[in-house]
């Protein structure tokens, strides 16, 4: 038996779509700390996810393995209240959001690519979608 009808994206019975942000070059230090201070003064913004080029910090192979890795990108950045530790080149933005509809989505949609142009200098794409686990898969189960 096949049921015709798509499962909705819902997490606490409200649909919560993500903003994929990719940036064409990754980002330093002092541009992540803007992009996030622009993006946190959005009220709809529920979560920031971040990934990029991992700086650990002891090098992990090579004639230098065991010894501190000196990177200047790894470093203590303010996020309005709070300091984050920055553990990695970012290149990639992943935003849930808080909407009630598409108008919202619409407008705060707006709001981040201007926060994006006004401090992401070389460019970005932008994709709206559902980029992260939102409920228990088999292989959550399994592993538990």
């Amino acid at each position: 038996m096949t049921s015709t009808n798509e499962p909705t994206v819902e997490y606490a019975g409200k649909p919560l779509p993500e903003v994929q942000i990719i940036t064409n070059r990754l980002l330093a230090a002092e541009t992540t700390e803007r992009v996030l201070n622009a993006l946190d003064v959005i009220p709809q913004i529920r979560q920031i996810n971040m990934t990029g080029e991992s700086l650990p910090k002891t090098i992990n192979s090579g004639p230098g393995k065991g010894l501190q890795n000196n990177h200047s990108e790894r470093q203590i950045i303010h996020v309005g209240m709070h300091e984050v530790e920055l553990r990695y080149l970012v290149g990639a933005f992943y935003i849930e959001l808080d909407v009630e509809d598409e108008e919202e989505l619409d407008a705060v949609l707006e709001t981040i690519k201007s926060a994006c142009n006004a401090n992401i200098e070389h460019g970005y794409t932008l994709q709206v979608g559902r980029y992260t686990k939102f409920r228990p898969t088999l292989h959550d189960y399994r592993s538990a």
